[in-house]
Parts: structure tokens; C-alpha cells; sequence
């Protein structure tokens, strides 16, 4: 039995469709229906119950899939593993990345990365918190920049940096006088209209969690997918939001929100997860290093 043989089950589970899996895989339909017939005849099971409008697993089915993505993530293990040895320099590293970090932090990191590691391959997925979570699980990406706490029990994870976090306020709010003067207690904050991240990313739980341990829940105002949209909404008067320190900046429509730190000086903890008991490649291990090391420049050169 051939590696692609499980790998075009696998594809067949993952898309419940003989056409989608096909083009995903760059073959034609016919040529992959061929392949699993003969494949069902050889084992003596069915794998799929195909009608005309689906493609559902059977219980041999559920099994093969199981036991044929492990041996794939095994295959693949070892591939890496082969590449490190022959050569330190080649490699290739799948990261995951929250769109705010991936647009604020990571130019810093891949840009040092490149230059000491010109002949790795990088390539970046943008997802939520839960999705980034489950692929990193799953073995589709190596790496994962992500926030504490997480809630997928399979990952492991190494903390980089604790990264302060504020409160970000219109420039003519109540708050904003005590910029640079004093730090503001999180349940002055309980009558305030807040901005907030949407659900499924991991900054909007760390709000939450700070506005409870205060006493109270957040009047959500505005949500948005993206960080600048939450400053630009702050700015404009639509309401106040917490920001990590690293994220506070002019945001591009010529409106300027007042920047003012929290008492107490919360902080989340910025980590690089992965599945436990995959092997962690040389490249990757390479780039947590490079990736922990820029933040600390960052960091100390931003005065902190």
C-alpha cells in the first residue's frame, strides 16, 4: 500500500467530495475513483458510502483514516528529520499567526529570520484563535503564534515575551489626562462602552477576563475583526478597548486615541505552540529562537 494511496483518503475524508479532493489533490476524478476501488477491493471493506449528493465515511472507513493520517504524520516526521540531517540549512516551516500579529510583530521576526536563514521556506496562515488551535493540533501548521491560555489540550507550548497590556481611550475621554501620569484601575471602567475584538479571537477573551476579575462584564459598543479598526473606532469617540502595548500606534486615518496604562499593569503571555510529541525540526526550533530574541530587542528598544 503506497503512501498516496492513504493520502488520497485522507483528502476524500477531509472534502466529502470525489471532484473537490480531485483538484486538491491535481488529479482527475476518474483517475482517484479508480485508485479507490481498487484500494476498498484490496483491503475487502468499504471506506465510503457514496450517493449521489454525498461521500460519508464507513466505520472501516473512520478507522483507515485514523490510523492512515498518523502514518502520514509519521512519513512526513521522518522526511523532516532526514532534511535536518543532511542539510541545517534547507527546510521548510508552516507558521500560524493571528492577523494582528501577523501585521504588527512578524515583519520584525521574518525579516531577522530570512536574513540568517535565507534557504528555509516560510510559509504564513492567518486564522482565528480556535482555528489556529485545531490546525497546529491536526499537524497543518508547525508553529503557532498565539496568547495565553489555550484551550487545546494536545498542544504544547514555549512562552516569548509577557506583553503589557493598556487601555486605549478618544483623546477627549475623561481618562485621557492620566496618560503617562497614572495608571487606571480596570473597574472604573464598568459604565464604559467598550470596542472589542470578535468572538473566536483570543485578545477579546483576555478582555473579558480582565473586565470579570474587576467585577464586571463589558458593554460592547462595536466589534471587528481587525485591531486598527478597534483604535480607529476608539479615536473617533465610539467607545474605549484594551490593546497590547506592542499594537499601540497612530492608526492610519489621522485620528490619534490616547494610550493609558492599567493598574496593576496586566500583561498576556505571548507563546509559540505545537502538537505534543511531534518533532519540532531544527528549522523551527531556529525560528522560536529568532522570534523570542527579536521581541526582546523590540521590547528593550521600545523601553521596556
Amino acid at each position: 500500500m503506497e503512501i498516496r494511496l492513504l493520502q488520497y483518503v485522507i483528502q476524500i475524508a477531509a472534502e466529502r467530495n470525489f471532484s473537490r479532493a480531485a483538484e486538491k489533490l491535481h488529479i482527475a476524478q476518474p483517475s482517484l475513483s479508480q485508485q479507490l476501488s481498487k484500494l476498498e477491493k484490496e483491503l475487502g471493506v468499504l471506506l465510503f458510502k457514496r450517493s449521489t449528493n454525498s461521500v460519508e465515511l464507513t466505520h472501516a472507513g473512520s478507522v483507515f483514516v485514523e490510523k492512515a493520517q498518523r502514518i502520514v504524520d509519521m512519513t512526513e516526521q521522518l522526511r523532516r528529520e532526514m532534511e535536518d540531517i543532511a542539510d541545517l540549512r534547507k527546510g521548510r516551516i508552516i507558521i500560524g499567526s493571528l492577523p494582528m500579529t501577523g501585521s504588527h510583530l512578524l515583519p520584525h521576526v521574518l525579516t531577522a529570520f530570512r536574513a540568517s536563514y535565507p534557504d528555509i521556506e516560510l510559509a504564513l496562515v492567518e486564522e482565528t484563535t480556535s482555528q489556529l488551535e485545531q490546525l497546529t493540533a491536526s499537524g497543518g501548521i508547525d508553529v503557532c503564534l498565539l496568547s495565553l491560555p489555550m484551550i487545546e489540550p494536545s498542544l504544547a507550548y514555549e512562552s516569548i515575551i509577557e506583553e503589557e497590556i493598556y487601555l486605549t481611550v478618544p483623546p477627549d475621554h475623561r481618562l485621557a489626562s492620566a496618560a503617562g501620569k497614572r495608571a487606571v484601575p480596570v473597574a472604573d471602567l464598568k459604565d464604559e462602552p467598550f470596542v472589542l475584538l470578535k468572538k473566536g479571537q483570543g485578545f477579546r477573551a483576555i478582555a473579558h477576563n480582565l473586565c470579570a476579575e474587576a467585577g464586571f462584564s463589558p458593554r460592547v459598543a462595536f466589534e471587528s475583526n481587525n485591531i486598527e479598526t478597534v483604535q480607529s473606532l476608539v479615536a473617533a469617540g465610539m467607545g474605549i478597548a484594551f490593546v497590547p502595548r506592542m499594537m499601540a500606534r497612530k492608526p492610519t486615518n489621522g485620528l490619534t486615541p490616547v494610550y493609558v496604562r492599567l493598574e496593576g499593569a496586566p500583561a498576556r503571555t505571548l507563546v509559540i505552540a505545537y502538537r505534543k510529541g511531534r518533532y519540532l525540526s531544527r528549522a523551527a526550533e531556529a525560528f522560536i529562537d529568532t522570534f523570542r530574541e527579536t521581541m526582546n530587542k523590540l521590547y528593550a528598544s521600545d523601553g521596556g
